[in-house]
């Protein structure tokens, strides 16, 4: 097993979190001497779904083990063609049921593989951007922007949200794919209509730092009378990957986000010990989530300095 080979199936190129997991996968593999393949899907579920039937189908590619984040949905079907097909499966950053059944059935098997997920509690990251936003607003509209409806971790992030957001405050709710480029056109669009103009936003609420990025900088695009009174706008994110999302809360690009570790290390690192034990990993191992800043000091540095921090302008870009 010293030369354990993987394929690591990610959503994107173009998002920080996914650099991250990207990043965090290639440096576990190199120290436990492993061998990884990184694919992106560019943000498209059948694409994802048949880059990874063509891999499990075809015998001269076909890795040890899988370990993807999936687009849309956890793709119970190509799971089970590779446990069948000798193939190990790892879902990162989201949990699905079907995982119980499969590794039930992976039991006694002659040629068992490692069946697992390792993953944040999307829906306690929500929560956590509630008490955000809570130390902000108590009441009035904010703009939300959530990822695409397929994936289940948006769901579930917005789930959490309304769990703790204050009761006063009412969300209007943009699309977006995870990406700043996508975000910045859907708030660019929105800005477009009158309507806009009359909700007195109190906070742009997005559920990643690319995306809120993006929004940020269609506000940096009006004229500099509106830029300036919508940059006063606290904004917040979530991912909080250490160069990007918490540089920019130090900059005060960004109000806040939720630090949101790596996922596909770990799975890596359970991975290859399975492997190579012959053991059964966990069926679930979390992540922890946390506020950045905190929640107190968020609270007092948003009474103490806020217009200074907020108002400043972005005009670059992550790309």
């Amino acid at each position: 097993m010293e030369n354990l080979n993987v394929v690591v199936a990610l959503i994107t190129r173009d998002n920080d979190y996914q650099a991250e997991q990207a990043a965090s996968a290639t440096e576990a593999a190199a120290s436990l001497g492993a061998k990884i393949q990184i694919i992106y899907a560019d943000n498209d579920a059948v694409n994802q779904t048949q880059q990874l039937a063509k891999i499990i189908q075809d015998p001269i590619q076909r890795p040890a083990a899988i370990l993807v984040e999936p687009v849309g949905t956890g793709m119970p079907q190509i799971a089970k063609a590779a446990v069948a097909a000798g193939v190990g499966w790892g879902i990162l950053s989201r949990q699905e049921a079907y995982i119980c059944e499969l590794r039930r059935g992976n039991q006694g098997r002659e040629n068992q593989v490692p069946v697992f997920s390792v993953a944040t509690d999307q829906e306690e990251l929500g929560r956590i951007q509630g008490k955000q936003l809570a130390a902000l607003a108590a009441e009035g509209n904010i703009l939300y922007i959530e990822g695409p409806s397929s994936n289940s971790v948006s769901g579930l992030r917005r789930k959490g949200l309304l769990h703790t957001k204050p009761v006063g405050v009412e969300m209007k709710t943009l699309k977006g794919d995870w990406t700043e480029r996508n975000a910045h056109y859907a708030v660019k669009s929105w800005l477009s209509l009158s309507t806009s103009r009359q909700l007195h936003i109190r906070a742009v609420l997005c559920q990643n730092d690319a995306m809120a990025m993006g929004a940020r900088k269609a506000f940096v695009d009006l004229t500099e009378k509106d830029r300036e009174q919508w940059l006063k706008t606290p904004f917040l994110g979530c991912d909080g990957v250490t160069k990007t999302g918490q540089e920019w809360v130090r900059c005060g690009y960004l109000t806040a986000t939720v630090i949101t570790p790596p996922t596909a290390g770990l799975a890596m690192e359970i991975l290859v010990k399975a492997s190579r034990m012959g053991t059964v990993p966990p069926e679930h191992t979390p992540s922890i989530a946390r506020a950045f800043p905190a929640l107190e000091e968020l609270a007092k540095r948003r009474s103490e300095s806020a217009p200074a921090a907020a108002g400043r302008a972005w005009t670059g870009s992550t790309f």
